[in-house]
């Protein structure tokens, strides 16, 4: 049950069966409903539950779980970001020299039929062991170039308040840790969980930030609303990221309309992932230049606050490197914010402190790509 949640309150759906006595899926769907929820877990709290008209609407169709999945493409991966290869300790992934992720849990509020790690994540997850958890915080003392910690998971802000704050004082006390990020879905998809207690248990002089993950506009109610505000009246900033997905968010309008509800609620847009390609997501997929050619149709609609950075996390545990649009040519020359070239059918000229070596080597490159 979410903290501040009274006896009666709805209870999480978990079950093929939950699904049909709540009228998300019909009868004859729960056989291949519950084969879905026999390998990947099924969780939608009752937040997101108030969202969902009907199966494949966008709030319907991050969550409710579809036969599709049990479908894996040629090019899906059971760990499609390479998490496991760049383990040194359970727990731990450190991918980037200066910054490493601290799963504690694998636990989940909601569980996205998308998520890149749903090999791992479950109800069974379960915290990390006070030896796991203590190895894990040894590893980050002595790895003095790591200044950067992200708690992921799961999800850390499905910690008790308690545990949270153990945690993110030992962060704090390790001299070379500058920076703390928590990467959530709560304050979204269990608003009644972040709680003014659990809050302060983010208290920290580092410098921590607080990720929240949301794909459509309508995931920001009131609830939600409130939620973030007790953190951010804590001084916590929130920055916002979403993953690009098949009828969710792959239309301008819609597109436009996340990013307008992130920053109406001062959340900082900050990635759009291009999906990962996880077992049994195809049907998410939108191919990155579709991706690309929708931010080209915002830019000049929304406001620079709201522009994220479009990203791809390169399969095998390569990184994240951004995909967005590019408005500058090979030639030298620059298409407008709105994507449009000059009517001769070049770009518009190149900017006067642009020099000609740097349109040279440009154009070379773009040859040498080319070839």
């Amino acid at each position: 049950m979410s903290a501040g949640a009274g006896a009666d309150a709805p209870a999480t759906l978990r079950s093929a069966a939950a699904l049909v006595r709540a009228g998300l899926i019909p009868p004859e769907a729960e056989p291949d409903v519950a084969a879905v929820e026999a390998r990947y877990a099924v969780a939608i709290p009752p937040a997101l539950r108030a969202l969902i008209d009907r199966a494949d609407d966008p709030i319907g169709r991050q969550f409710i779980p579809d036969p599709a999945e049990l479908v894996t493409a040629p090019f899906e991966r059971t760990d499609p970001i390479g998490d496991d290869a760049l383990s040194p300790v359970k727990g731990v992934v450190h991918r980037y020299p200066d910054r490493a992720l601290l799963k504690p849990l694998l636990v989940c509020p909601v569980y996205c039929r998308f998520c890149f790690r749903r090999e791992h994540v479950g109800p069974d997850g379960g915290l990390l062991t006070e030896a796991e958890l203590r190895a894990a915080l040894d590893w980050f003392a002595a790895h003095t170039a790591v200044t950067e910690v992200i708690l992921t998971g799961g999800d850390p802000l499905m910690l008790s308040p308690r545990r949270m704050r153990r945690i993110v004082s030992a962060l704090s006390a390790l001299p070379h840790v500058q920076t703390i990020r928590i990467h959530s879905r709560v304050p979204i998809a269990d608003p009644l969980r972040l709680t003014d207690e659990l809050a302060d248990a983010m208290d920290t002089d580092r410098a921590l930030w607080l990720v929240v993950h949301a794909n459509h506009a309508s995931e920001f109610t009131p609830e939600a609303a409130a939620a973030l505000r007790r953190v951010r009246m804590r001084g916590v900033p929130v920055l916002g990221q979403s993953v690009l997905l098949r009828g969710v968010n792959d239309t301008a309008e819609a597109l436009e309309a996340l990013l307008r509800a992130m920053i109406a609620q001062r959340v900082k847009p900050y990635y759009l992932h291009q999906l990962d390609p996880a077992p049994g997501t195809a049907r998410f997929h939108v191919p990155i230049a579709e991706g690309r050619a929708l931010l080209e149709r915002l830019r000049g609609r929304v406001t620079g606050l709201a522009w994220p950075t479009y990203v791809l996390d390169i399969p095998g545990g390569h990184g994240k490197v951004p995909v967005g649009p590019d408005y500058w040519q090979a030639d030298g020359s620059v298409t407008d914010i709105n994507g449009h070239r000059h009517p001769s059918g070049g770009g518009w000229p190149r900017p006067s402190g642009a020099g000609h070596h740097e349109t040279k080597r440009h154009t070379e490159d773009a040859s040498r790509d080319a070839g």
